[in-house]
């Protein structure tokens, strides 16, 4: 099981940031993972990932999704192999196109076509990582890794089209929160995208859902999600439902999404006290 960190929350400090991802690399999660937005009070994902790089050495550490039509695919190329150095190969960079229209009205950028966009983006940033030119007028880009070497790449999507991208350009899928009966038809998308591109293996599959523990659980994190998702009403919905508010619903869906084969289960905190990791960490043993 991977945790989030609590950068979505704008209460949290950078001390809080520290802590948290301090106790998780000493703890039973495999992962630290970070959301992306512009218009709201988040911490900018891959600076957030670079202060927990300092601090730990086991974890992964994730972006879940960063959307990546909103950023330079230079720049993200470049901070990504900054970060693959500096955990010492331990970063995977999910990706995603986004579908709150306010992120994009703020970076000033379009959203009509933003799928093409991030595929342009992902062939440069593989050129990038393999030491090749970014552009035919521009000289490599910085820093060099090992020959064979670059970071994980994942691909988060809820159309047709988006995850039909998966087996293409990427080396697996990261999901939106849905429940393991919901995921099964999406999962199945994935699989057919890895046979269409002549994929050997099987693709990377990490769950994510949201969790609350302790008093008012329940409450408080439907509250947190359906704030987080007020852009989208079902979605809102569906994500709050699928909050896990107990022991024993952490533990279900541990069994369930791993039923459904899914590689990994990341749990994003509704609150960015340290009690949460605590409480949970205590859950999974």
């Amino acid at each position: 099981m991977g945790v989030g960190l609590p950068a979505a929350h704008g209460n949290a400090s950078g001390a809080d940031i520290v802590e948290w991802a301090q106790k998780a690399d000493a703890g039973p999660f495999s992962s630290l993972l970070v959301v992306d937005r512009i218009v709201y009070q988040n911490m900018e994902p891959l600076m957030a990932l670079a202060a927990a790089a300092a601090v730990t050495s086991r974890v992964r550490l994730a972006t879940g999704i960063l959307l990546s039509p909103l950023h330079s695919a230079g720049i993200i190329a470049k901070q990504s192999a900054t970060l693959h150095s500096l955990s010492g190969g331990r970063f995977t960079l999910g990706l995603g196109v986004g579908s709150r229209s306010d992120d994009f009205m703020a970076t000033e950028t379009p959203m009509k076509g933003r799928g093409k966009v991030m595929e342009d983006q992902m062939d440069l940033m593989f050129r990038v990582w393999s030491g090749d030119k970014a552009t035919d007028d521009s000289g490599p880009v910085g820093p060099s890794l090992p020959k064979g070497e670059r970071p994980e790449v994942l691909i988060g999507a809820r159309s047709d089209a988006a995850l039909a991208r998966v087996g293409k350009w990427s080396d697996g899928y990261v999901a939106t929160p849905r429940s393991p009966e919901a995921l099964a038809g999406y999962l199945k998308l994935v699989e057919q995208s890895w046979k269409d591109n002549n994929r050997q293996g099987k693709p990377r599959q990490v769950a994510v859902v949201f969790f609350s523990l302790g008093p008012n659980a329940k409450e408080h994190g439907q509250s947190y999600v359906g704030n987080y998702y007020n852009y989208r009403a079902d979605i809102a919905e569906q994500a709050s439902q699928g909050v896990l508010s107990s022991p024993e619903a952490i533990k279900a869906a541990m069994k369930a999404y791993g039923n459904l084969g899914m590689d990994e289960l990341v749990v994003l905190p509704c609150n960015p006290a340290i009690d949460q990791l605590d409480r949970l960490a205590d859950v999974v043993g």
